[in-house]
């Protein structure tokens, strides 16, 4: 199984992010976190900064969409050209309907869920998504701690995108680095965001690197 390496430009300089993404040329997608300060406490990036991306970016883009009104504002994303835009169940009231949008407008669908909202439910929906997020943090802000007590729940969506025989990719996100990684990794996860991780490294490539071999050891 591939493992995928998503730096989080919520780390970079946002006064370069043009420069900023030319570190991470050796990635697999680029994640880009959108919040709105009212789904999370914190407000970071929109629509017209997206687009610019879009424009520049080399990698393809993952946005995680940490707003409100997912049904409404998902499709919207999707529409910038965004390879996979994931939306949080909790924001949304139809999951499926959305999901289905993103993929009718050409993006992959994927799912997030918080630390404290059960996957169980939505692991029976499975064909309808691309991925699953599991929060390894809680949304809004970069730099916090991995939560190892979120593995038991990676372990279920993964025995039962295993079961399904689908590809859906299982992205874990929030404190991600060199001596978590292969925790997530061995709990079943294959996609990755490092924020601080990668940015904050002297060298950006070796650090991706480095984070792939980890994973790689581990994945199922």
């Amino acid at each position: 199984m591939p493992v995928r390496i998503d730096p989080s430009i919520l780390a970079a300089d946002f006064a370069n992010l043009e420069s900023e993404l030319g570190r991470i040329r050796s990635a697999d997608l680029v994640h880009v976190d959108v919040m709105d300060n009212h789904f999370v406490p914190n407000l970071t990036l929109g629509l017209p900064v997206v687009e610019s991306l879009q424009r520049v970016s080399s990698l393809p883009l993952d946005l995680h969409l940490m707003i409100s009104d997912a049904d409404r504002w998902a499709p919207v994303y999707a529409e910038t050209g965004a390879y996979s835009v994931t939306f949080h169940a909790e924001a949304a009231s139809d999951v499926v309907a959305t999901a289905r949008k993103l993929r009718e407008r050409g993006a992959r669908a994927g799912l997030a869920v918080k630390p404290g909202t059960d996957i169980d439910p939505y692991l029976e929906l499975l064909p309808e998504f691309d991925m699953l997020l599991i929060m390894t943090v809680e949304p809004g802000f970069g730099g916090q701690s991995f939560m190892p007590e979120m593995m038991p729940k990676l372990r279920r969506a993964s025995a039962a995108v295993a079961k399904s025989g689908l590809d859906v990719w299982l992205q874990v996100d929030g404190g991600i680095a060199a001596e978590t990684i292969e925790i997530a990794a061995e709990a079943g996860a294959d996609t990755f965001v490092a924020g601080s991780a990668v940015f904050g490294a002297e060298n950006a490539a070796e650090q991706i690197t480095l984070l792939r071999e980890l994973a790689a050891k581990h994945t199922h």
